[in-house]
């Protein structure tokens, strides 16, 4: 498989937690991320399709991170690489 990535990649060990109506709420671990995604391990993950938004916020800072929207771009029998959705602003 060729790879597609655009950004550097740096491992980051964090908690996260991802939103899915089909899923509810997980707590996950992030593995690595970069400028333009995060890969989330948790075995729920892998239930998403490709092409799914899910939102994430990570968790465990002195403040309320942003919540962020993402896609879905791969799934493995670990988790899911997502990738960070920008939004035009209006």
């Amino acid at each position: 498989m060729k790879n597609m990535r655009q950004h550097p990649r740096t491992n980051l060990n964090c908690r996260i937690r991802i939103c899915h109506e089909s899923l509810g709420e997980v707590v996950a671990q992030t593995r690595d991320l970069s400028d333009g995604g995060v890969y989330v391990k948790h075995p729920l993950l892998a239930n998403l399709s490709c092409g799914t938004l899910v939102t994430g916020q990570v968790q465990d800072l002195p403040i309320p991170a942003p919540l962020l929207e993402m896609e879905v771009m791969r799934v493995d029998a670990e988790g899911a690489g997502l990738r960070f959705v920008r939004r035009e602003e209006s």
